[in-house]
C-alpha cells in the first residue's frame, strides 16, 4: 500500500524541490575543512557520484564562507551553508552563491542579525532551514533520573516552542522559504518531536537522527527514526548522520527510501541469510554481485525497479524468491539462474555473477 505523505508547502534549494509532494531528497554533509577548497570539492564530487541531491558544508569562519564561491563553480548539486553564531558568515556565503542556509535557533537569537539574514536570503532567493536540536533550548537533555520521562516530555515541548517561536519570527518578516528539522540523538524522542511539530506547521521537514554514531549503529538508529516517520508520511528531505565517510550516509539514505518504495535508485538486491544447506560462500557471492552492479554505473538507471535475488540453496531458492525478476540459486560448484521463479539455465560457480548480470541487462520488463 502506497505511503500517504503529509501535505506541505513546497520550497526549492537550487533546482531541487522539497515538499509539496516532490520526491524525498537525500542530503549529506562534507567532513572536510570548508576552506580546503580542493578537498571539499573532491568530497562533494564523490557524493554527487553516489547520488546525493543536496550537500551541506560547515561555515565556522570567514575563510570557509569565502571558499563557497570557489566551491560552487566546481560542483553540480545545490550547496547549503551551515551557520552558527556569526550572522555575517551567512551573508558572505550567500554572496558566494550558497543555495541555502541552515540556522540553529539556539545559536542565533538577536533579531536584528536574523533580519539581515532574511533580507539577504530574499535577495538571493534561497531557502533557510530552521535546525532545531537539543542545543536549541536552554536546558540539558535529561538522560537519567527517576523523572526522566516527565523531564523528556518537558524538553520536547521546549523544542517545539523554540522552533515555532523562530518560525513565527520569519513569517512576521514575510519569509516562508523554510524547512524545519527537530533532531535528537534519542530515536523515540526524535520521532515524537517531528510528530508534534507536524501538528502545528505545514512547512516541509528535513529528517534525521543527530549524533547517530558509527556506521553500523548510526544506520540502525537512522533507519528506525527516519523510517518510522516516513511510514507515517512525515518527511520531505533527509540526512543519515554517520561518523564516517559521507558517501555511506547517502547509500543508507537511498536504501531507506528504496525499501519503503518512496524512490527507486536502481536494481534491488536481496539475499537469503544462508544456512547449513549452502555449499557456497554466499557472502562472497553477494559482495561480488554488489561490486559488479556498482560498476554498471549509469546502466543501473535502466534497471530501476528490478529485484535480484541471490539464494544459497537450489532447493528453495526459486520458490522463496519467486517475486524477484531474476536470481540465482547457488549449489555446489554451480548455480541455477531463474526468472520469476522459473529456471532458465545452469552456470558454473565461477561464471555466476557475470551470467546473472548479462541476463539482468537483457531482461524484458513492463514499464
Amino acid at each position: 500500500m502506497p505511503i500517504e505523505r503529509r501535505k506541505t508547502r513546497q520550497i526549492h534549494v537550487g533546482p531541487v524541490a522539497i515538499g509539496g509532494g516532490s520526491p524525498i531528497s537525500i542530503q549529506s554533509m562534507t567532513k572536510t575543512h570548508t576552506h580546503d577548497v580542493e578537498g571539499t570539492v573532491r568530497q562533494i564530487r564523490e557524493l554527487e557520484k553516489a547520488g546525493c541531491d543536496i550537500v551541506r558544508v560547515a561555515v565556522p569562519d570567514k575563510p570557509s564562507a569565502e571558499a563557497i564561491k570557489k566551491i560552487k563553480v566546481a560542483i553540480k548539486i545545490p550547496l547549503i551553508a551551515d551557520i552558527h553564531y556569526d550572522h555575517r558568515l551567512a551573508l558572505v556565503a550567500l554572496e558566494g552563491g550558497a543555495n541555502g542556509i541552515r540556522l540553529n535557533p539556539g545559536n542565533l537569537k538577536e533579531e536584528d542579525r536574523i533580519r539581515q539574514i532574511i533580507d539577504a536570503a530574499k535577495a538571493h532567493k534561497v531557502a533557510i532551514r530552521i535546525g532545531v536540536n537539543a542545543g536549541s533550548v536552554d536546558a540539558v537533555y535529561p538522560k537519567e533520573g527517576p523523572l526522566r520521562h516527565e523531564a523528556r516530555e518537558a524538553f520536547i515541548q521546549k523544542m517545539i516552542h523554540r522552533g515555532v517561536e523562530y518560525l513565527r519570527f520569519f513569517e512576521r518578516h514575510h519569509f516562508t522559504e523554510l524547512k524545519i528539522s527537530m533532531k535528537l540523538s534519542n530515536v523515540q524522542d526524535t520521532i515524537e518531536s517531528y510528530r508534534r511539530m507536524a501538528k502545528v506547521s505545514d512547512y516541509p521537514f528535513h529528517l534525521g537522527v543527530t549524533e547517530a554514531g558509527l556506521p553500523r549503529d548510526g544506520a540502525i538508529k537512522s533507519a528506525l527514526g527516519i523510517g518510522a516517520l516516513l511510514l507515517e508520511g512525515i518527511g520531505d528531505t533527509l540526512r543519515v548522520s554517520l561518523t564516517g565517510d559521507p558517501v555511506e550516509e547517502v547509500e543508507v539514505g537511498k536504501r531507506i527510501l528504496q525499501f519503503l518504495e518512496l524512490r527507486d535508485f536502481g536494481p534491488e538486491l536481496i539475499a537469503c541469510p544462508s544456512c547449513g544447506r549452502a555449499d557456497i560462500d554466499l557472502i562472497q557471492l553477494v559482495e561480488a554481485a554488489e561490486k559488479r552492479l556498482r560498476e554498471l554505473g549509469k546502466s543501473q538507471a535502466d534497471l530501476v525497479g528490478v529485484k535480484i535475488a541471490l539464494m544459497g540453496c537450489e532447493v528453495n531458492g526459486p520458490g522463496e524468491a519467486k517475486d524477484a525478476d531474476i536470481g540465482i540459486a547457488a549449489g555446489k560448484g554451480q548455480g541455477m539462474i531463474f526468472k520469476k521463479g522459473q529456471m532458465i539455465r545452469r552456470v558454473k560457480e565461477s561464471e555466476m555473477v557475470e551470467a546473472l548480470v548479462q541476463e539482468m541487462l537483457n531482461i524484458e520488463r513492463t514499464s
